[in-house]
């Protein structure tokens, strides 16, 4: 274990801490891993009286190793080890609707913030793939079709006149709530099967999960560079932020959650690599699950209210908005519960 910032009497002092204490959480430890196997109810009345006991000594290990800074390698195991034996502790006799509002209302900003830096590297690939379709497509309309299928096109290439393309901004079609309801079911469908792509190939070392972020730029930009050589680049972001700023999060979030299903493979730690997965999984499973109800969200915007809703400023506004409220709820949500 490497030492901390003190250096070498740092690393003396991690070890010291840890030897005192390893035995409560190696034993808390054990009882989370029955209980998530077999369920609390499998335990013998004697475990499930200690469990909590353990569980309290271990959220006190933890703030000690918070406070005196630490080797980051014992703070993240604890921190892994407290948000799973929580679980054990109060999420069988917890309501239902306070187990929803516990989990977006703390432990899913929680995670997304503990591993922002996958979700940086996530954005950054998203981003950069946007940058460069736009920057190919507007040098030649070509490379439009190597970065957008026909079937997700619909008919928006190259070879569409202006005229169509406007049309598609702002008419919303048939307004019937039958065929609203099944476009945002389509949609919703669609965008999941993206994020959900994005997290399973975390399992195959991560570079697929940046292969399939950057593709996604890439169509995102050549969309950009079409509209933008026919004066209609305010009116396409317009028609697409307002649920785009959700449905992309949600997405890089499940690439996010991906890359740490890579690191837990390549770079296990003081776990086997299995063992890695097992952990990094379940906390990668949350931001995933809390990232699909982003999905839900966004396809009803899209299949909704961009149909119904025409006006350019109100479009930007929800964008805005949007982008504002969940800044907000990832920066700050939760972290009086998570102290």
């Amino acid at each position: 274990m490497r030492g901390g910032p003190g250096g070498e009497g740092g690393g003396l002092k991690s070890t010291r801490f840890r030897k005192e204490r390893e035995g409560v959480w190696r034993e808390l430890e054990r009882l989370v891993e029955r209980a998530e196997k077999s369920g609390v109810r499998s335990l013998p009345a004697e475990l499930v009286a200690r469990l909590p006991l353990l569980y309290r000594a271990t959220l006190s290990s933890l703030s000690v190793a918070r406070a005196i800074s630490l080797d980051r390698n014992l703070v993240d195991y604890l921190e892994s080890l407290c948000a799973r034996a929580y679980f054990c502790v109060y999420g069988t006799t917890r309501p239902l609707g306070h187990a929803v509002s516990g989990f977006f209302g703390s432990r899913f900003p929680a995670a997304v913030r503990r591993y922002r830096w996958h979700m940086a590297m996530a954005l950054l690939f998203l981003l950069l793939g946007t940058l460069v379709g736009h920057v190919l497509v507007a040098r030649d309309p070509d490379w439009y079709y190597v970065f957008v299928g026909e079937e997700m096109a619909g008919g928006r290439d190259p070879a569409a006149t202006t005229e169509f393309l406007r049309e598609g901004l702002f008419d919303g079609g048939d307004r019937s709530t039958a065929r609203l309801g099944a476009f945002a079911s389509f949609l919703f469908t669609h965008n999941a099967r993206i994020g959900m792509l994005a997290f399973a190939l975390g399992f195959v070392a991560g570079i697929p999960v940046y292969l399939l972020l950057f593709s996604t730029g890439l169509m995102l930009g050549a969309f950009g560079a079409l509209y933008a050589s026919r004066g209609l680049g305010v009116e396409l972001w317009g028609w697409l932020l307002p649920h785009g700023v959700t449905e992309l999060l949600a997405v890089v979030l499940c690439g996010g959650a991906g890359l740490m299903l890579a690191q837990a493979l390549v770079f296990p730690g003081r776990h086997t690599r299995l063992r890695n997965l097992a952990i990094k999984g379940r906390e990668a499973g949350v931001i995933v699950l809390g990232a699909v109800a982003m999905l839900l969200v966004a396809g009803l915007i899209e299949g909704f209210f961009r149909q119904l809703v025409q006006d350019q400023v109100v479009r930007y506004l929800v964008a805005t908005t949007s982008f504002v409220l969940w800044g907000f709820y990832f920066a700050r949500v939760g972290r009086e519960a998570q102290r």
